[in-house]
């Protein structure tokens, strides 16, 4: 007979990527990053009991994920901090397919998190219908909202 704790542990090691995916989306800074994964997990321990499955634990699982990334920026935004700076760069690009990567991570990473959160998933190959469900909006409005992001991220420069 499995434990809640089991059952949970068993959810957890199927959907860490998801998780992680969404953190990072949300911070370049691994120790940040951690944090993430950890204020995740235990937004995800305290609903697990009353998950209904009225949508699919995928999409749950996103959406309080993002919830928490969403969240924690705001709260990140109310108290500054000094940096950390180091003078090495842990994600040296060796070639140029790793180079636009980043620099489309970069690009990501300077939209509004609401954005950043439907970009994500829309590059995560999520239909329009669950993007909407996760972040509570029609799928035509992610249709739209998608339209406007691409556009905003091609006007971009990384300067």
């Amino acid at each position: 007979m499995e434990t809640l704790d089991t059952t949970f542990a068993q959810m957890v090691k199927e959907h860490k990527n998801t998780i992680y995916t969404v953190c990072f989306m949300f911070s370049k800074d691994s120790d940040e990053v951690s944090d993430l994964f950890q204020e995740v997990l235990i937004n995800l321990w305290k609903g697990y009991s009353s998950f209904r499955h009225l949508s699919s634990m995928d999409t749950w699982i996103w959406k309080v994920s993002f919830n928490t990334c969403i969240s924690y920026e705001r709260k990140k935004k109310k108290r500054a901090a000094l940096p950390l700076v180091m003078d090495i760069n842990l994600f040296e690009d060796k070639d140029e397919d790793a180079r636009q990567i980043r620099r489309l991570y970069d690009r990501i990473h300077r939209l509004k998190p609401f954005d950043r959160a439907i970009v994500l998933l829309w590059l995560e190959n999520i239909s329009y219908e669950e993007i909407g469900e996760i972040v509570g909006i029609s799928a035509k409005n992610v249709s739209v909202r998608l339209y406007r992001i691409k556009e905003e991220l091609k006007k971009m420069s990384n300067h």
